[in-house]
């Protein structure tokens, strides 16, 4: 993390994510853990990016990205339409961080395609579903939307989902809902999703949360807190929006795989969610979708936004599920 407190995450986990736990099991978030990057509209950028409203009584919007040079060169080729979805355990980020901002403007230009990074709602203010409801509504907001970005240059017929951490979490569950809304989101559509090292928990712990549940960037502590802090009062970790094998979609899997959508799982050995990333990847392919997993040696969760150089091969994994050349 950005600027991360010198706090022992297995001794606090509160002070390690920069809250405090109120008495009224509200938080106070007392530390910016992360700097922020605003939207930049200067022409001689290889990408532009603008925020734009989506709903103001709930406060969500969405930042846009537009490969200039691309479309300045193309001005009738329209690109794939790529929907992202932050991470920070539900609870905390901003899609104008500026390691998301970096990471989507990057992805933006290499493959390139149009970014549209969605900011949802928090927890515990707003806890789960607010964020997939966001997350479906950002959706409906895209497929009617004026803007001219999107509507000049986003081939709605090619859109893709992706999120890292949390918001693969977010990423899956509103592919979920999306196959199974029918025509509900006509213009717009899905193709498959990008699930960036997601995140999903369960009560009893994986073989690799044991053997890193005192991971320096995700120990297990950590993980329950923001579970804890995530998810409706009164259930535990192994409620369907944290553990996936606990309800079963099977009428959305029969539509993503009548669709012919494609799916990839990224994560790696260092991750304490390496298990339950391969285990999604499992129930996918058990219910006959087509999914592809890149599960790399060593490395730690957030690895993507902690090494810039990686940005170039996410575009490359993305641009291969696409159909583009990076």
């Amino acid at each position: 993390m950005a600027n991360m407190p010198p706090i022992d995450p297995n001794v606090d986990p509160y002070g390690y994510l920069g809250i405090l736990k109120n008495s009224d099991n509200s938080i106070t978030r007392a530390i910016e853990l992360f700097t922020n990057s605003p939207a930049c509209s200067d022409p001689n950028l290889p990408v532009l990016s603008k925020d734009i409203t989506i709903n103001p009584a709930s406060n969500t919007w969405a930042r846009v990205y537009l490969p200039k040079q691309y479309c300045d060169s193309n001005p009738k080729v329209k690109l794939p339409l790529l929907v992202y979805y932050h991470g920070g355990g539900f609870i905390l980020c901003s899609t104008a961080n500026s390691r998301f901002h970096e990471f989507c403007s990057d992805l933006a230009c290499y493959i390139p395609v149009i970014v549209v990074s969605v900011e949802y709602r928090l927890a515990p203010e707003h806890r789960l579903p607010a964020a997939y409801d966001d997350g479906i509504e950002a959706l409906h907001w895209i497929k009617t939307t004026n803007d001219e970005w999107l509507t000049e240059f986003a081939d709605f017929s090619r859109c893709f989902l992706m999120g890292g951490s949390a918001g693969g979490n977010i990423a899956y569950h509103v592919g979920l809902r999306a196959a199974s809304s029918g025509g509900d989101l006509w213009p717009l559509k899905i193709q498959g999703l990008v699930l960036q090292q997601p995140f999903f928990g369960g009560v009893e712990r994986t073989a690799s949360e044991v053997r890193l549940t005192n991971d320096k960037i995700l120990p297990c502590g950590v993980s329950d807190v923001m579970w804890e802090l995530a998810l409706p009062l009164g259930v535990d970790r192994d409620h369907k929006y944290s553990n996936p094998r606990v309800d079963i979609q099977a009428e959305a899997f029969e539509e993503m795989k009548s669709r012919d959508w494609r799916v990839l799982v990224t994560g790696c050995e260092g991750d304490p969610l390496i298990d339950r990333q391969r285990d999604v990847m499992s129930l996918l392919e058990e219910n006959g979708v087509q999914v592809v997993g890149r599960f790399d040696e060593g490395g730690c969760h957030g690895i993507d936004f902690f090494d810039k150089s990686r940005s170039k091969i996410s575009a490359q994994l993305l641009g291969d599920l696409i159909g583009f050349s990076v």
